[in-house]
């Protein structure tokens, strides 16, 4: 039977450590906004190119002279940007090290270009160059249609991976890492000599870490959302529910770690073997959409897809919890999954 005056204790003095820890407190606050932050003036712009195109004139007159004008029609071109350079040498050196995506020679047609055939993003600005100098001739062969409404914007999309990952770094490294050191020091060895059980303690650590979680999303969201104005279609409350769920699952993944490790070198080398996968396979900065099928399903195996896949479906679809029943259903699944397991290995010692 729990006794809750023993697990009270341990919450307690766990969540005064953390509070006390006036660096990592801090850290786990500015260290997400200062991504929003960066990533909006990276990719929040009016201004936002995708693609760079060198641009050097025909003759060294025309250099001297700086004839900057560009054909009407790659003027009107949106996320490409034209950078000039005053001769071939100087624009095929920034080719040859992806430095731009095309190098155009203008002055008199046909225009020629440079491009590499190693680089995705030459290919794509080569088709829109070429799209952008038929325009007229494209026209005729396909007719455009216009969608209306507000759109998505990227720090929407990227902001949920971005308290996700703080998330998934705070609960692993808070608990599996912390729980290990505790082990190390013989600090557990000193609480199995109390009436403590494994149970409680484990309860204790996961409660304060959940607390600690929910306490720094909440700050982090009204603090970027002060700023950056991020427009939620669903609900805060079913908002609120995935978060707390996925954050269980990734504490109890945590408690996994923590249950016999004794060696911290250990323990981050298995943390970043986990974290790093997680954070590139769950779409916290973009997404795997056409990636190979056995890399989406590794990807499901992670806790953090499922929570940013609810929480972008809530936030820029709309979808309530009714509608995210599978997500829902893993998160839960391995929460126990993973309890069951720490519970099961866990050691005072070793």
């Amino acid at each position: 039977m729990i006794n809750a005056k023993r697990l009270w204790a341990i919450f307690k003095a766990r969540n005064h450590e953390f509070f006390r820890d006036r660096e990592a407190f801090g850290w786990n606050f500015l260290f997400p906004f200062l991504i929003v932050v960066g990533f909006s003036v990276i990719f929040g712009g009016d201004h936002q190119t995708e693609f760079k195109v060198g641009v050097f004139p025909l003759s060294p007159l025309q250099a001297e002279s700086y004839v900057s004008s560009l054909p009407d029609e790659l003027e009107k071109l949106r996320y490409v940007r034209f950078i000039w350079f005053d001769n071939f040498d100087q624009g095929l050196e920034r080719l040859l090290h992806h430095k731009i995506d095309l190098l155009l020679q203008i002055g008199s047609t046909p225009y020629q270009y440079w491009m590499s055939d190693s680089s995705p993003n030459g290919y794509i600005a080569e088709k829109i160059v070429i799209a952008g100098l038929t325009a007229k001739l494209a026209a005729k062969r396909a007719h455009k249609q216009q969608i209306y409404g507000r759109n998505i914007r990227y720090l929407d999309w990227l902001f949920p991976g971005i308290l996700g990952m703080n998330m998934m770094f705070s609960a692993l490294y808070g608990v599996g890492f912390v729980v290990v050191r505790y082990r190390k020091n013989g600090v557990l060895k000193r609480f199995k000599a109390t009436p403590l059980t494994a149970f409680e303690y484990l309860t204790a650590q996961m409660l304060s870490r959940i607390f600690l979680l929910m306490f720094t999303l909440v700050i982090v969201w009204i603090g970027c959302d002060l700023f950056f104005h991020f427009h939620v279609k669903g609900s805060y409350l079913d908002l609120l529910a995935v978060f707390l769920l996925g954050g269980m699952s990734l504490t109890a993944l945590g408690l996994v770690l923590a249950a016999r490790g004794t060696s911290e070198e250990f323990t981050n080398g298995v943390l970043n073997f986990i974290t790093w996968p997680m954070m590139f396979l769950s779409e916290v900065w973009f997404s795997i959409e056409g990636a190979p099928k056995w890399v989406k399903t590794i990807a499901e195996l992670f806790p953090l897809t499922h929570m940013l896949r609810a929480v972008r479906s809530i936030m820029n679809d709309g979808a309530g919890l009714m509608d995210l029943g599978i997500e829902m259903t893993a998160l839960f699944a391995m929460t126990l999954i993973f309890l069951s397991i720490g519970a099961a290995m866990f050691s005072w010692n070793k």
